[in-house]
Order: C-alpha cells, then sequence, then structure tokens
C-alpha cells in the first residue's frame, strides 16, 4: 500500500513541479503571442504549483526529485517573496494620498467613489472608463467638494473616456496621440513639494488587440523614461506583475506602490464575478516617491477593484 500512495505522491509531484516549470517560463519570456500573453496574466499562481511539487515529492521519499524540483521551488520564490516584501526606501518628505478606479463605462457608483475619496482623504484620483454622464453624476455625487480640480477627457459611452482629479492646482494638461483609449498628463502644483506630474494610463485590453496593447505599453515606457522629477500614476494597463511588458516600466526611475509597499499580487479583476477577483491589473506607479501602504477597496457597479496608496515624497 505505501508503494502504491509514493508511486501517486511522486506523479502528482511531477505533475505540480511541470505546471510550477510553466509559469517560470511565462513569467520570464517576452511573449509576442496574445495567447502566451494571456495565460501569463496568472504565472505567479501557475508557480506556486513547483512549491507544492516539492512537498509532495518529500512525502513520497523521492530525493533526487526532489532536490531537481528545488531549483525550480527556489526560481518560484525568488520571483514571489518580493512582491511581499516592502522594498521602498523611507521618504521624509510631503504625503499625498492617491486613487485608481475604473468605472466600467461609466455605470460604477459615483455615491460610492466620492465616499472611497472623502473616507481616505485622497487628493489624487485617477479614473479609467469615464463617461460624460458618469461625470455629471460624480459631480452631483460631490466630488468637486473634495477635489475641486479636474482634468478629463471623457466620451458619450464605453472604455475610451479617462480623468485626473485634485485637491491641488493643475495645468499643462496633455492627451497623448497614438492611443485607442484616452492616456493623459497633468502637472498639479502640490502646494509643499511643487509641481508633480501626474499620469492617468489605459492601453487597450490584449484579449481584444494584443498587437495595438504591445504598442501602447511600449509608448507608456517611452513616455516615463522621457519624465524627470516627481510623478503619480494611475492605470489600468490591463497587464499584472507577470508581464514583462509591465516589468519593462519599473526598470527606469518608476517603482510599483504594490512593490514599495509589499502589498503581495493584489487582484483588482474581475471583482464582479463570485471567483473574482484574481488578477491585479489595476496599479499605482511612483517616481521620487515611496509609498508607505497600498490598499484595495471595492466600488459597487465596477469589474475592478479601487487602489488606494498613501505616498511620501523624497
Amino acid at each position: 500500500m505505501r508503494k502504491w500512495m509514493d508511486r501517486a505522491l511522486l506523479g502528482a509531484g511531477w505533475c505540480a513541479v511541470a505546471v510550477g516549470a510553466v509559469g517560470i517560463v511565462l513569467y520570464f519570456g517576452a511573449w509576442q503571442r496574445r495567447e502566451l500573453v494571456l495565460l501569463a496574466s496568472g504565472a505567479s499562481y501557475l508557480m506556486i504549483g513547483a512549491v507544492v511539487g516539492v512537498v509532495l515529492l518529500l512525502a513520497a521519499r523521492g530525493w533526487r526529485s526532489a532536490v531537481v524540483a528545488g531549483v525550480l521551488a527556489v526560481a518560484a520564490l525568488w520571483t514571489l517573496i518580493p512582491a511581499f516584501v516592502p522594498e521602498g526606501r523611507a521618504a521624509s518628505g510631503p504625503g499625498m494620498t492617491v486613487m485608481q478606479s475604473n468605472l466600467l463605462f461609466g455605470e460604477a457608483d459615483p455615491a460610492a467613489v466620492v465616499r472611497a475619496v472623502r473616507g481616505n482623504r485622497v487628493d489624487v484620483l485617477t479614473l479609467n472608463e469615464l463617461t460624460d454622464l458618469s461625470t455629471e453624476r460624480l459631480v452631483r455625487a460631490g466630488l468637486l467638494e473634495e477635489l475641486p480640480y479636474h482634468y478629463t477627457e471623457s466620451t458619450p459611452d464605453g472604455a475610451v473616456g479617462t480623468g485626473i482629479y485634485s485637491r491641488y492646482p493643475l495645468r499643462d494638461s496633455k492627451k497623448y496621440d497614438g492611443f485607442t483609449l484616452n492616456n493623459l498628463s497633468v502637472t498639479m502644483d502640490h502646494p509643499e513639494h511643487g509641481p508633480i506630474v501626474v499620469f492617468a494610463f489605459h492601453p487597450v485590453p490584449p484579449v481584444f488587440d494584443f498587437h495595438s496593447w504591445s504598442a501602447e505599453m511600449r509608448a507608456i515606457l517611452e513616455i516615463l523614461d522621457a519624465h524627470s522629477g516627481p510623478a503619480v500614476v494611475g492605470a489600468d494597463f490591463n497587464a499584472t506583475r507577470d508581464h514583462a511588458a509591465f516589468r519593462d516600466l519599473l526598470r527606469g526611475r518608476f517603482a510599483s506602490a504594490a512593490d514599495q509597499s509589499g502589498a503581495g499580487l493584489l487582484p483588482t479583476y474581475p471583482e464582479d464575478r463570485r471567483w473574482g477577483p484574481v488578477i491585479g491589473i489595476d496599479h499605482i506607479l511612483l517616481a521620487d516617491a515611496t509609498a508607505e501602504d497600498l490598499y484595495s477597496l471595492t466600488v459597487p457597479g465596477s469589474d475592478h477593484r479601487a487602489l488606494v496608496s498613501r505616498v511620501r515624497f523624497h
């Protein structure tokens, strides 16, 4: 009986290790095929298979197999653990609270958005899928009482619209050409820190148009690389930390608030499913600043969880 159990554990262990190996390959590959990019969205979950495999192989007393699997498990943990360990250096400059939210074609509850802004003392709000009607509903719900300065490029319907709302004055607004959806930036004059550039990005989802998503992620990288000085990015990148195209954004001056605060994978989508959310495609990025924390919250009517981060500038 023990012999058959060991064989079963050995087989299950190698199956788990194979799943983990697939996750590692998906994570490190700069894939140019739509199907592989979509699979890479959940590479972190697949990589856990390598760790599970080691446990099963040890239980089966497959010592040599466990050693081989252990190499893969170390590689998996090397990519996963940093997401849960704060890495941001301490900052002693002025603080600010940032919120990012996707409104699902403008259908998210405007009162809930305003309550979140008010309850978390948000200073900068970036919004995706902002429609003309949702803009009016947010105003009626009292958003401008909290964040009176704004730059919006809304549309009658659909996912194209984007907006930036601020507690402090805004200037030098810009809408970037060459994107399917509206991608914006504006300069905020912080009373203690001075000018801070705020970006609101929303590349087209790869599930609908992979080639456009890939090109738009490269365009966003060029925009960020060309920027100097303190900045905040609120975005639905339609990409997780498992995508090389997203990690490329972090190779320069910009850092992920999730990585800085050790917030983990922090899934935000899909929020409107009983089994969700499972992947984190909404992000806050920072330049010359450190995130002290990052957490998500539910906005009724949206298929994304919103993100809120308290940041402090260097």
